[in-house]
């Protein structure tokens, strides 16, 4: 019978100091303080700092992820299903950069022999994927206390015996502190590095502080599997209502898939990660990795009472007389805390559900000029699902300062390491099948762009969120959008104001409006051109018909 009890030495860590395994939330925040890795806040919350300032490099690093320092063991078994090509829209960089395998093996066993010398190890033995059949045991090992309860907090309980998890171990080596001396003899961009290896389900990281970092190597590492089990990995968050009808919300990090999913009238299911395989939806993780930065008390209460309960762990957060100030950004605009699902008030402990009844792709638009909801047909929701236009908001990535319009297919396109397309037919196999309703909702700026008009109510993007699981927006008016072809959704309940559900109304100058629509619709039917030349005819006529 195979049990949870795990040996490092499996790992090629052959260390003579004091292993550490599966301490709970209390020992790991104590282990932290008293190694001085971070500060308890007044009501328990454990405040670490992974900035840090480079001196070769003039600034602050490991405040949000470093897309640069990711690689993928180019094993000759997975090349081909490996997208090497794509690149990020704006940078016109590589996503998935490649790392020979024996370059691989030096770094794997530099990080193993930091580790073994190392005199106290943490082992964490956790679970990713919440329905067994698709589960992987997941074992995460680190010198630091803080990011070993980040794994506590984020990943799934493993159960005592693993004889119903048909699938093999994946292997997590972080070691934050770790600093490789030579990075160009390697071919790396930094002295921090991540590596993905999903031929032999291993993750190593040494030098990066961000805890993401850790946690998208995971669901990069999964997003290589779970397709090759006919399952539809999403980067989305998921909730349910009393009566089992599933919501999804596809996003970017800032665009509200932590705060809109944490629903105080429907039970959180996952934030962020989760598998739509034939049988319904599950989460990857079992807990939530929430953006603090100007967190509201009122409109976000869920999420204000669970980064202050004992255990939660808050990333770059200034603390002032002994509590977190969620205002100030000196440090960062990405600010994050990690805490399990547990903390939510009202959370479904099953961590899965039936088909999805509604799914929402969130686009947190800086331009202003998206409509608040529209009604997708199924053609629309490929092209947008494709498409995943969105604005990188401030903090979430090194250098970016303000918000940056940009295109990332399947809302996620930095973890989506196989040919894209893989996944967008794996979504329109799970459409079909259920027919489940689309809909696109813009969660930033209206009134204007960013400088000039402000970000839409989350209350009211709840509302009209709530309306369209209720059904009731499945017959609305609507009218569609002269530039960008979307049915907008015209007449909302809980919407005071219809005004705000046609965008260039709310506008001072409908002529400048128009300028700035026509150009988005015009950055639309580009990037699909030059990404999916081969897309079905159907799906690259979904978008907007603007002549250019």
């Amino acid at each position: 019978m195979q049990t949870r009890r795990f040996d490092i030495k499996k790992l090629g860590i052959e260390t003579k100091g004091k292993i550490f395994a599966d301490l709970d939330i209390g020992s790991l925040v104590t282990h932290a303080v008293r190694k001085g890795e971070g500060e308890l806040g007044r009501r328990g919350t454990l405040v670490i700092k992974t900035r840090e300032d480079h001196p070769k490099y003039g600034r602050a690093r490991y405040t949000g992820r470093s897309p640069q320092d990711r690689f993928i063991v180019d094993h000759p078994e997975i090349h081909d299903d490996i997208d090497w090509e794509v690149q990020d829209g704006k940078s016109k960089k590589p996503i998935n950069l490649p790392i020979k395998p024996e370059v691989a093996r030096q770094l794997y066993k530099q990080i193993t022999k930091y580790l073994s010398a190392q005199p106290v190890l943490y082992l964490q033995n956790r679970l990713v994927c919440a329905d067994r059949m698709y589960g992987f045991p997941l074992y995460f090992v680190t010198e630091s206390p803080a990011y070993a309860l980040f794994a506590n907090n984020i990943f799934r309980d493993l159960p005592a015996t693993t004889k119903d998890i048909p699938n093999k171990p994946i292997h997590v080596l972080f070691a934050p502190e770790f600093k490789i001396r030579d990075p160009q003899k390697y071919g790396l961009n930094s002295n921090g590095f991540a590596i993905i290896d999903s031929l032999n389900q291993i993750v190593f990281a040494g030098g990066l502080r961000y805890c993401g970092e850790a946690k998208k190597a995971v669901f990069a590492l999964l997003n290589c599997l779970l397709p090759f089990m006919d399952v539809l990995p999403m980067h989305c968050g998921a909730n349910k209502g009393e009566d089992g009808a599933v919501a999804l919300f596809f996003g970017l990090s800032g665009t509200g898939k932590t705060s809109l999913s944490a629903d105080p009238h429907r039970k959180l299911i996952g934030d962020d990660e989760h598998g739509w395989s034939r049988y319904g939806i599950f989460n990857f993780e079992g807990g939530c990795y929430a953006k603090l930065i100007r967190l509201d008390r009122v409109k976000e209460r869920d999420i204000w009472s669970a980064v202050r309960k004992f255990g939660a762990l808050a990333e770059n957060v200034v603390v002032k007389d002994g509590d977190m100030d969620l205002e100030d950004a000196s440090i960062t605009e990405n600010t994050r805390a990690a805490y399990p699902c547990k903390y939510i008030e009202n959370v479904s402990f099953t961590g899965g559900g039936e088909h999805p009844k509604g799914i929402f792709f969130l686009t947190a638009d800086a331009t202003g000029v998206m409509p608040p909801i529209s009604r997708l047909t199924r053609e629309q929701a490929m092209y947008h699902f494709l498409s995943g236009y969105t604005s990188k908001l401030a903090g979430t990535e090194v250098g970016i300062k303000e918000p940056i319009a940009t295109f990332s297919p399947c809302f996620g396109l930095p973890f989506m390491p196989l040919k894209l397309l893989t996944y967008a037919e794996l979504l329109g196999k799970r459409l079909r099948e259920h027919k489940t309703r689309v809909y696109l909702v813009n969660t930033g700026w209206t009134e204007g762009p960013f400088g000039k008009g402000h970000r839409i109510n989350i209350v009211h993007s709840r509302e009209m969120i709530a309306a369209a699981i209720r059904g009731e927006l499945e017959h609305a008016q609507t009218e569609r959008h002269e530039d960008l072809g979307l049915e907008m959704i015209t007449s909302c309940s809980g919407i005071p104001d219809p005004i705000m559900l046609r965008p260039w109304k709310t506008w001072g100058n409908v002529a400048e409006y128009r300028d700035r629509s026509k150009e988005l619709a015009a950055h639309f039917i580009k990037n699909f051109q030059q990404n999916f030349p081969d897309a079905p005819a159907e799906i690259a006529g979904a978008g907007p018909t603007l002549k250019i």
